[in-house]
């Protein structure tokens, strides 16, 4: 019992009293991630509106893959990436391996199922009337993705909040891909799992903290944005 509130007296020491390296690694975790599923949307969130607001030979099987690719496993996309973007992969050219940037490919591959499987699901259980009554007065297949889209905003929040939740607490392809390196590349999880193997239990437990609230905060925010536009 005593190495646990020695292990939170320490964690919350380096949250209050704002130690450099600690909050270092909360910043990057956050810039990747939120890079990550911002570009998850740019891409799923089209997708999704087409999916929802038309009828084409393969639209189920759309569905299915993008279904499946939810439980991509993390080493595995990490193993691919690392792959692309080692020296002697198609991508070694361009320097990216063990950058905050190999992290971030990493993790929109990982966020982009689930954040395009997410909003198709929402956006087809919107009425229909919306998207029919915007064909009635002459809208095309671009202004009704648009229509779905904008009566479906509190689903697309919601979607971008789960991509956000799986990503930021990521492990195994930010350890491939991004090498964990101190100052540069180590993110929250990265840096619980191998800070605490080193017997640094309070920092450890100080970025978990963090972690918590963040998903906490993640989830207030939707909840109060949703109640906003709906």
């Amino acid at each position: 019992m005593q190495f646990l509130l020695d292990g939170l007296r320490s964690a919350l020491a380096l949250i209050l009293g704002f130690d450099h390296e600690f909050w270092e690694i909360v910043g990057l975790t956050l810039g990747v991630s939120l890079t990550a599923t911002v570009l998850a949307a740019a891409v799923g969130f089209p997708v999704a509106a087409v999916v929802a607001s038309r009828r084409f030979a393969g639209r189920e099987l759309i569905v299915t893959v993008f279904n499946t690719l939810m439980a991509l496993p993390t080493v595995a996309v990490g193993l691919l990436v690392y792959a692309f973007l080692s020296r002697r992969g198609p991508l070694g050219f361009l320097g990216l391996l063990h950058t905050p940037g190999a992290i971030v490919a990493g993790e929109f591959i990982l966020a982009l199922p689930i954040v395009t499987a997410m909003a198709i699901a929402g956006l087809r259980a919107l009425d229909p009337r919306a998207v029919e009554t915007a064909r009635t007065l002459g809208a095309g297949p671009l202004q009704a993705a648009v229509v779905v889209l904008v009566e479906g905003r509190y689903v697309l929040l919601a979607a971008v909040a789960a991509g956000f939740g799986r990503v930021v607490t990521e492990v195994g392809s930010a350890v491939m891909v991004g090498g964990n390196i101190a100052h540069y590349t180590r993110t929250m999880s990265t840096a619980i799992a191998l800070e605490t193997s080193r017997g640094e239990f309070g920092l450890g437990m100080g970025l978990g903290i963090v972690l918590i609230l963040l998903a906490l905060g993640v989830n207030v925010g939707v909840r109060v944005m949703g109640a906003a536009v709906r």
